[in-house]
């Protein structure tokens, strides 16, 4: 539509000055030009100021848009989680390896997290970062590990002993998981953590998605 808009004017432009041409003395020739191109200069620079304001215009709007995309895109992928084991005693020693259940869910945005299982599975590919602490007493041993699909990532661990009456431990680690990938905090056989909402805590949360 603009290139046939510009062809017409040109087109016009020619047959005028084509009809004053001729035999016209070069006055007359230089009066015809004179009466033709003003308006129609005018109208081309006018059209042309459009087409770059209109081209500004819609540059801006697709950002825009790709700005809102992003925006949208962030508030799907935010994934935050953290919970205590709830109640107050001892959890554990059990005779083999045992997934602590963080019952008391203080967050959990993505619901990526399990308060049935002691579960995280990661909803989106990315790195995420996981913190994990304890309080116990002195009378067992604590051994507690980030678990990522049955391979231990980190782990937090105390010796027994007879005069320490209580210990605070923990650990943390980014980790890069798959869609799907579990992440949970194992309690060794033969140990023992406090359970409690405030001390004895598992926690995560997304960083970036890749």
């Amino acid at each position: 539509m603009n290139l046939t808009i510009l062809l017409c004017v040109s087109l016009f432009c020619g047959l005028t000055l084509a009809q004053e041409g001729g035999n016209a003395p070069e006055t007359e020739k230089t009066s015809g030009t004179q009466s033709c191109f003003p308006d129609m200069c005018d109208l081309l620079r006018e059209f042309g100021a459009m087409k770059e304001k209109l081209g500004v215009m819609e540059t801006r709007l697709k950002d825009s848009e790709n700005q809102i995309l992003e925006l949208k895109n962030k508030e799907r992928t935010m994934v935050v989680f953290s919970a205590g084991t709830g109640g107050s005693g001892a959890i554990g020693p059990f005779s083999t390896d045992t997934t602590v259940i963080y019952r008391s869910v203080k967050i959990n945005i993505g619901n990526a997290y399990s308060q049935f299982t002691g579960i995280f599975a990661a909803p989106v590919t990315g790195i995420y970062y996981f913190t994990f602490f304890y309080h116990a007493g002195g009378g067992h041993p604590v051994s507690l590990n980030l678990i990522k699909n049955n391979q231990v990532v980190v782990t937090t661990y105390d010796h027994r002993t007879a005069h320490d009456g209580a210990d605070n431990g923990g650990n943390a680690a980014f980790v890069q998981l798959e869609q799907g990938d579990q992440v949970y905090v194992r309690l060794g056989a033969n140990t023992h953590v406090w359970g409690d909402n405030d001390i004895t805590t598992f926690s995560g949360f997304l960083v970036n998605p890749v």
